[in-house]
């Protein structure tokens, strides 16, 4: 199974991520993540691949990928990739700042946090604390 790994920009956390969805639903339908390079293993990222998002250095959510497109020709050509309404918080896991997307192996993606008490779960700001003083 194969994902991708790519940066949040503009938004500091998930739940500005959810409300920014919440304002475009209305004009887009179905939820799209638009790169100007597709993918060249797409297929292997619509067979059960994610989008991992990473905010502000820490990897913190991922959508199901639906599809990948490209739409356009030649220079004007872009990717559309289509991902789950669902957002699946994870594991925080330290990432450094690249540009555009990377592949992402499955062996390296972080658990889901899914079943896990919200009480017993670690706030986001201490996580990223612990992080940037290395004890994460």
């Amino acid at each position: 199974m194969l994902h991708l790994i790519k940066l949040v920009v503009g938004l500091d956390t998930i739940e500005e991520l959810e409300a920014w969805r919440k304002q475009a639903e209305s004009r887009e339908p179905v939820w799209k993540v638009r790169t100007r390079q597709t993918p060249k293993r797409a297929d292997e990222l619509v067979d059960g691949g994610s989008i991992y998002r990473v905010f502000k250095g820490a990897i913190l959510c991922r959508q199901t990928i639906l599809a990948v497109d490209t739409v356009g020709e030649g220079r004007e050509s872009r990717c559309e990739i289509t991902v789950s309404e669902d957002v699946v918080r994870v594991a925080p896991v330290a990432r450094r700042p690249f540009q555009g997307w990377r592949y992402f192996e499955h062996k390296d993606a972080p658990p889901d946090l899914t079943g896990i008490d919200p009480e017993l779960a670690v706030p986001l700001d201490l996580a990223r604390q612990l992080r940037e003083l290395g004890a994460w």
